[in-house]
């Protein structure tokens, strides 16, 4: 794996986790406890931080990056991701919040200061634009996205289990290391 440090601030890796040696990890990355960075993921916290929760996977080609401080935008959008969240295969985060218990589906794109609360499912190839918050309990899908309708009692309990699956996964290729 490629983890570096950007002036000379380098990625904190919480323990039990798994970071596939094709990831690029750099800068102000804080990944917690028994979460996965899966192959070809670029993660640079470079000009802000990136916040990865527990027991969270980022699938294969997901890119996670932030947005810079500036005068404008003293703080400027770091990028912040709860806790039991799967993030799809080739999904683009770019300085965005979102809660806990979320499915990204594959290549989805949620930008700038768009906020997703806790208990989500974005559909594949959804893009959600700057700004927008997706409010819990509820299937968005399209481009730009839309609220489709509330998730089924069954839907919510996949929330959990995927990203449980994925905890199952990574640890058994962290016994193969």
């Amino acid at each position: 794996m490629t983890i570096r440090a950007y002036k000379g601030i380098q990625p904190k890796i919480g323990i039990n986790t798994y970071v596939d040696e094709s990831a690029i990890i750099v800068g102000q990355l804080y990944l917690g406890k028994d979460s996965s960075i899966w192959p070809l993921v670029a993660a640079r916290g470079d000009v802000n931080y990136i916040q990865i929760g527990e027991r969270t996977n980022i699938q294969d080609g997901s890119v996670l990056h932030v947005t810079r401080k500036s005068e404008s935008l003293p703080d400027g959008y770091p990028l912040i991701i709860g806790d039991d969240v799967t993030i799809g295969h080739k999904a683009m985060l770019h300085g965005c919040k979102l809660g806990n218990r979320i499915l990204v589906g594959m290549g989805a794109i949620i930008m700038d200061n768009a906020i997703v609360e806790d208990d989500v499912i974005i559909g594949g190839g959804s893009l959600v634009p700057p700004n927008k918050k997706l409010k819990s309990g509820y299937l968005y899908v399209g481009s730009p996205i839309k609220q489709a309708r509330p998730l089924t009692e069954q839907e919510r309990a996949f929330l959990k289990i995927s990203a449980d699956n994925y905890v199952l996964l990574k640890d058994e290729y962290l016994k193969d290391l």
